[in-house]
């Protein structure tokens, strides 16, 4: 009789892992078919003119599975040979996968610096001789750290991006008016800006900061853009906007990495750390013939600030991370 019953519940358990199993893969099924379409989708919205590849030779130290990856970001604008060659925007992103924190460097173009097989010259220059492995080396030599993976994002696949996740655009308080050199006329107050808006927000360095201003605002745009993927909202529309920025990227990273990469830093809630190099108090701003104006940094002080704010230093350094410590402009 005991036996009879035991039968009954084992035959009920075993539907019931049938029905779970079935469910689950219809789920699984319905959101991939969901992320394919949306992928496809974003695609169709890029027009795309090629693949997400590299074009580039680029000697990445051995990937590890686990740990901290340093990703070059470099943004381009295609339509301009000469900007397209001097990268304007250079950057180091972290993202450690056992934390599951991400942080980001910038680095001034105008930065002094010694480039393997070259004269020494601003940072950029590096991109302009070498293009992404040139620069590796460069910020491998001058600061000791080792680059992973690298990303050249045409401007155009930014605007494309927040023109998919904020079709309403994104709110930014415009400090003043801008409208040199950035193809578009900002007026000063809060409002949303569309794609190409925010990018020449971002872009906008004629102020008595230069560089300076534009990098913060940078990072500024970084973290506006990663409030809108922490919703569900934002989470849902990141295969489109995969498929959307694929033609306007060049990168050494599987496009399955680099979704992976853009989900984990974009959907975790906590804030992105961020820096500029060089550090406060570390610098001049000679004109040397042939260069023009450069920052021509204390590289120790800046090596090791960079190293200690990455996690790969010995902990020496004055350097605490205030984004508040720079002088506001008058």
């Amino acid at each position: 009789m005991a036996s009879r019953i035991d039968r009954k519940k084992e035959k009920k358990k075993g539907k019931f892992f049938k029905r779970a199993l079935l469910l689950f893969m219809i789920l699984f099924i319905a959101v991939a078919g969901y992320a394919a379409i949306q992928y496809y989708l974003g695609l169709q919205q890029a027009q795309p003119t090629k693949e997400m590849e590299s074009n580039y030779e680029f000697n990445a130290p051995e990937q590890k599975v686990k740990g901290k990856y340093n990703i070059l970001l470099l943004g381009v604008d295609a339509r301009k040979e000469d900007q397209q060659s001097r990268t304007d925007t250079i950057m180091i992103a972290q993202y450690d996968t056992e934390s599951d924190k991400a942080k980001l460097v910038s680095l001034m173009r105008d930065s002094y610096v010694e480039i393997p097989g070259y004269p020494k010259n601003k940072i950029n220059a590096a991109f302009f001789h070498g293009g992404p492995e040139l620069l590796r080396q460069t910020i491998k030599e001058n600061f000791d750290i080792d680059i992973h993976y690298y990303a050249i994002v045409d401007f155009k696949g930014f605007e494309q991006i927040i023109d998919t996740i904020a079709p309403d655009g994104i709110e930014i308080n415009v400090e003043k008016r801008m409208s040199e050199n950035i193809d578009v006329t900002l007026e000063p107050g809060l409002q949303k800006l569309n794609g190409k808006e925010l990018l020449g927000y971002a872009r906008f360095r004629h102020d008595l900061r230069g560089d300076f201003t534009r990098v913060e605002r940078q990072q500024k745009v970084i973290a506006k853009v990663k409030e809108e993927f922490t919703s569900l909202y934002g989470i849902s529309k990141l295969p489109k906007v995969m498929g959307t920025i694929q033609p306007y990227i060049d990168t050494n990273m599987k496009m399955f990495t680099a979704i992976g990469l853009a989900k984990n830093v974009m959907t975790n809630k906590s804030e992105i750390e961020t820096m500029k190099i060089p550090i406060k108090d570390s610098f001049r701003e000679p004109t040397y013939s042939g260069v023009g104006q450069v920052l021509d940094m204390d590289i120790e002080q800046n090596k090791q600030a960079l190293k200690d704010f990455l996690g790969l230093g010995d902990g020496t350094s004055t350097y605490t991370n205030n984004t508040e410590e720079d002088e506001t402009e008058s």
